[in-house]
């Protein structure tokens, strides 16, 4: 979802016209895992770390925002959170699990129980201090 919400709104870098000696390194820049029905618990479920799953569609224009956002949690916060995203219209069973009513809605969870939940769009810095304050609560 994240590199497609990047080449969405226009962020994908052009293709380089210099020599590869001379192209600047691209920054290091994480994607959230797209997680399914099928991994959810294998993936989000079982992990060691705190973990933030955006629920998102297509269609859904403000999840576009909040997707963009967790990616750059999922750089910001590498090897501290893990970082998700799963479709609803493609993962029917984990949506209606967590019975996700509107989007875009993170939820984050810890030893596989949901902590806290966000829905709709939450501006950036607000979402990191919550993300703080759940890395520092046992």
């Amino acid at each position: 979802m994240f590199n497609k919400l990047l080449k969405t709104i226009g962020l994908v870098p052009e293709r380089p016209t210099l020599p590869p000696e001379d192209r600047p390194m691209p920054s290091h820049r994480l994607a959230p895992l797209d997680v399914t029905d099928a991994d959810f618990a294998e993936v989000v479920l079982n992990s060691d770390k705190l973990a933030i799953v955006d629920f998102w569609a297509d269609w859904c224009e403000p999840c576009r925002v909040m997707s963009a956002y967790v990616g750059f949690l999922a750089t910001e916060y590498d090897g501290r959170v893990l970082t998700s995203a799963l479709d609803v219209d493609e993962n029917p069973t984990t949506s209606e699990q967590y019975a996700i009513m509107g989007l875009p809605t993170l939820v984050f969870l810890r030893d596989g129980v949901e902590i806290d939940r966000i829905v709709g769009v939450m501006n950036y810095q607000e979402l990191k201090q919550k993300v703080e304050h759940w890395l520092t609560v046992h």
